[in-house]
C-alpha cells in the first residue's frame, strides 16, 4: 500500500495587482493568528486590518470603570470584544461580565475569539440583544445590578469595511445599513417609501446635514426614476447634487446621509434614550458607567441624561468635560477621531430611586 500523498498547500486567492484591495481578498488580515507579522504591519501603518476592530480609549475607560476582582460588569455593545478583553482579567477572581450585541454575524465570532483566550461561561456570557433591553436582562441575570457598564456606540470596523453589510460607500454593496440584517427594513426600502418632508427631517435631526433640502430633492428625484439599491448609487447621487458647489465636500455629505439613514434603519436614538432612562437602575451603589459616542446626536443625549441624573441624585458624579482620544491614539487609529467619552457614578449609598429593574 502506497504512502498517502501530502496535502497540497492551498493557493492564495487571486486578485489583480501586487496587494489585495477588496475586503474578501485580504486573506492574511482575516487570519491574524496565522499571519501575525503582516497584521502588525497593517496596525503600525495606522490602518485597521480587515475583519478586525481597534478598541478606542481603552486606557481611559479602564481608569474610569476601575474594574475590580469579584465585580459584575456589562459590555452593552460587545462588537469585536476589544474592551471586554481588557476588562475581564481585572474581574478575576470571582467577577463576571455580560456582553450584548445585536449583530448575528459578528457576535458568534467574538464569542469564539474570547473563549479561545480562556474566558469560559463562568466568567463571560453573551446575549444577542439590543442594549435597550439591558434592564430586563439584568433583572433575570443579575438582580442586584452591575458594578460597571460600558457602551461603545456606533459601528464596528468589521461592519464598516465589509461591503456586503452596506455600511460603506467606498465599494459597491447593497444599501442595507442594518446592524441586525435579520430584522427591520434595509435603507433602500426606506428610500422607496419615505416622504420628502420626512427625509429632510431625518437628514437634519440625525446628521445635522446643512444641505438637507437639496439632497432630499436629488435623492427622491432619482429614486422616482430608478430605485437606489446600492451604496455607490446613493453616493453618486449626492456627488452629482453637490457638483455645482465645489466648496462643499461631497464625501462629508455622503457620510452624513449614510449616518442619518443608519440611525433611522436601526432606530438608534430610541434605543439610546431607553438605555439612558433605565441606566441608573442597572447600576449598583458606587457603580460606574462609561459611554463612547461618535456624533453630536448621541453625545447630546448622553450629556443631558447624565446632567439630569446628577440633578436628581441618581448619579453622585459625572464627567465635567467630554474626553477625547490623545494625539498618539489619533495617529495610530484615525477612526478614533470623532470619539467622545463621558462617564457617571452612582452614590455609594442606595438612594430612593425606584427599586428593581424593569
Amino acid at each position: 500500500m502506497s504512502d498517502p500523498q501530502p496535502e497540497k498547500p492551498r493557493r492564495r486567492p487571486r486578485y489583480s495587482g501586487k496587494n489585495p484591495r477588496a475586503f474578501h481578498e485580504k486573506y492574511k488580515e482575516h487570519d491574524p493568528e496565522r499571519y501575525a507579522a503582516d497584521v502588525e504591519k497593517v496596525l503600525a501603518s495606522g490602518k485597521t486590518p480587515a475583519g478586525m476592530h481597534r478598541p478606542i480609549m481603552v486606557r481611559e475607560i479602564i481608569e474610569i470603570l476601575a474594574p475590580r476582582p469579584g465585580e459584575m460588569a456589562v459590555d452593552a455593545t460587545l462588537g469585536y470584544g476589544g474592551h471586554t478583553q481588557e476588562i475581564l482579567p481585572c474581574l478575576a477572581p470571582g467577577g463576571r461580565l455580560i456582553g450584548l450585541d445585536v449583530d448575528p454575524l459578528e457576535l458568534p465570532r467574538t464569542e469564539s475569539r474570547l473563549r479561545a483566550l480562556g474566558f469560559g461561561p463562568s466568567v463571560f456570557n453573551v446575549h444577542r440583544l439590543n442594549y435597550a433591553g439591558l434592564a430586563a436582562l439584568l433583572a433575570r441575570e443579575a438582580p442586584g445590578g452591575a458594578d460597571l457598564i460600558l457602551a461603545d456606540l456606533g459601528l464596528s470596523s468589521m461592519q464598516i469595511d465589509n461591503p456586503a453589510r452596506g455600511f460603506t460607500f467606498k465599494a459597491e454593496g447593497p444599501l442595507d445599513l442594518r446592524m441586525n440584517p435579520e430584522r427591520g427594513q434595509p435603507a433602500s426600502a426606506v428610500l422607496a417609501t419615505v416622504t420628502a418632508a420626512k427625509l429632510e427631517q431625518l437628514l437634519i435631526e440625525n446628521a445635522d446635514e446643512p444641505n438637507a433640502a437639496l439632497l432630499t430633492r436629488a435623492i427622491l428625484d432619482t429614486q422616482a426614476r430608478t430605485p437606489i439599491s446600492t451604496t455607490t448609487a446613493l453616493a453618486a447621487v449626492i456627488r452629482a447634487a453637490l457638483a455645482p458647489w465645489p466648496r462643499v465636500e461631497p464625501t462629508d455629505a455622503i457620510r452624513r446621509v449614510f449616518q442619518a439613514l443608519r440611525i433611522t434603519v436601526n432606530d438608534e436614538f430610541s434605543a439610546l434614550d431607553t438605555f439612558l432612562r433605565h441606566l441608573p437602575q442597572c447600576l449598583r451603589p458606587g457603580g460606574r458607567v462609561a459611554i463612547l459616542t461618535f456624533h453630536s446626536g448621541e453625545d447630546r443625549r448622553v450629556k443631558h441624561a447624565f446632567k439630569a441624573g446628577l440633578h436628581e441624585g441618581v448619579y453622585e458624579e459625572i464627567a465635567d468635560e467630554v474626553q477625547r482620544p490623545g494625539a498618539e491614539e489619533l495617529r495610530a487609529n484615525p477612526r478614533s477621531a470623532s470619539a467622545k467619552l463621558r462617564w457617571a457614578r452612582t452614590p455609594l449609598e442606595a438612594t430612593n430611586k425606584s427599586s428593581g429593574l424593569v
